[in-house]
């Protein structure tokens, strides 16, 4: 049986492993999220940024990607999957059911938050802004990944109009630093 695996944010642009088939995809039950505070990634301890998370949210849906591993590839996958999305626990590696866009329903390997976790948060979408603004972690600006992923969901044909209203509000936010 293929392997498959949800993609909602970072892995839109930046899988970092080998896939057969891309298909836009939807996940019923789950909201994308600017609920989790990035420690690692894309901001500090000190000054935590801010990523995506799948929040579980009733009569929510959220569009994305569904990518095929190649078979023989599966065990790589998921240790590659594990190393970068458990860094810090916060995400929960569940198998869940998506709505591929050729009517297919497979299940796929998919990273949600845990919403008990510390680093869990809902915070409103102007004090995401001011965050996303500044934070900086080890994989860069956290001002890259929000405009990353919201570039290729409009290039995927994905409308999530938060994304939009964030990348417009942190681009306003930061000429002004400038």
């Amino acid at each position: 049986m293929t392997m498959w695996v949800f993609g909602y944010g970072s892995l839109l642009w930046n899988p970092g492993f080998d896939y057969e088939e891309k298909l836009i995809a939807s996940l019923p039950g789950w909201h994308r999220s600017f609920c989790m505070r990035s420690i690692h990634h894309r901001g500090t301890s000190e000054n935590p940024g801010l990523v995506l998370a799948l929040d579980a949210m009733e009569h929510a849906h959220c569009q994305g990607l569904a990518l095929s591993v190649p078979t023989g590839a599966e065990a790589q996958t998921l240790d590659y999957l594990r190393e970068r999305e458990l860094v810090s626990s916060a995400y929960l590696e569940q198998v869940l059911t998506v709505d591929l866009s050729d009517g297919r329903k497979v299940e796929a390997v998919t990273y949600v938050i845990d919403p008990h976790h510390v680093q869990y948060c809902h915070l409103e979408l102007e004090e995401q802004a001011h965050i996303i603004a500044t934070a900086v972690g080890g994989r860069g600006p956290n001002t890259e990944y929000l405009h990353n992923t919201a570039s290729h969901l409009s290039e995927l044909g994905i409308q999530d109009e938060e994304l939009d209203w964030l990348s417009a509000r942190v681009r306003e936010l930061t000429a002004l630093d400038v």
